[in-house]
């Protein structure tokens, strides 16, 4: 795309207006639900160009169907505002124009989401990190271990929802947590990359699977927290 509206530069609205504006809380899920499959999943089935770095020019977004009741105040909205930081926004290099893409959750493959290789040892390899579930998995998972599913990765996050510096990596209504020794991992070849949004990534062993052997604990968050056997 060599040209794009004035609205589409450097993140402007002043350009050309569309449809919505709206505003509303429940407007706003469903364009975050549609932003994260479109940018995570179906771009490509979509017929959105997406960049080997994940990035979709906004305007191309907002002239398919699936986003035509929504303004470009209201992507810049549902970015600014979703506390998970899911998305990011940038003007592109060359021609300014606005473009958008998922911070992680792929399962389109992507080459580049700028994500920072954890290193064993250093001050940013965590001891333990957390990949949120529910209790109906656990038995799968603890026999066969962690699956990236149709996705490039598995998500962990640093500690469990509410602690100090934990923005994201698990649902809100997840009711079991599986704890990971990230630096036992680590010393057994498995790479580990924080996304920007402070997400800890892991395409697991040449299965796409985390084993059980790198859990180190796993705990029932719902009623009330108490560790389950990993016996």
């Amino acid at each position: 795309m060599a040209e794009c509206n004035v609205g589409q530069r450097s993140g402007r609205t002043g350009g050309r207006r569309r449809r919505g504006n709206r505003g509303d809380e429940d407007g706003d899920v469903r364009l975050s639900k549609s932003l994260s499959y479109a940018l995570r999943h179906g771009a490509n089935q979509m017929g959105l160009q997406i960049g080997s770095d994940g990035f979709v020019f906004v305007e191309e977004l907002l002239a398919h169907p699936q986003f035509r009741s929504y303004s470009l105040e209201d992507v810049e909205r549902v970015v600014n505002t979703n506390d998970k930081q899911r998305f990011k926004l940038r003007s592109h290099r060359e021609n300014g124009c606005l473009q958008i893409r998922a911070s992680q959750g792929h399962s389109i493959k992507v080459i580049d989401l700028e994500l920072k290789p954890v290193l064993a040892g250093s001050p940013e390899c965590p001891a333990e990190a957390v990949h949120g579930s529910y209790l109906r998995n656990w038995g799968s998972i603890k026999q066969q271990g962690l699956s990236r599913m149709n996705r490039t990765h598995i998500h962990l996050a640093p500690g469990l929802p509410g602690e100090d510096g934990v923005i994201s990596g698990m649902r809100k209504d997840c009711d079991l947590a599986v704890f990971v020794d990230v630096p036992k991992a680590l010393a057994d070849g498995l790479e580990f990359f924080w996304s920007e949004n402070g997400v800890l990534l892991t395409a697991g062993n040449t299965e796409g699977m985390l084993p059980p052997k790198y859990f180190s604990r796993a705990l029932r968050l719902k009623p009330t927290r108490s560790l389950l056997s990993l016996l």
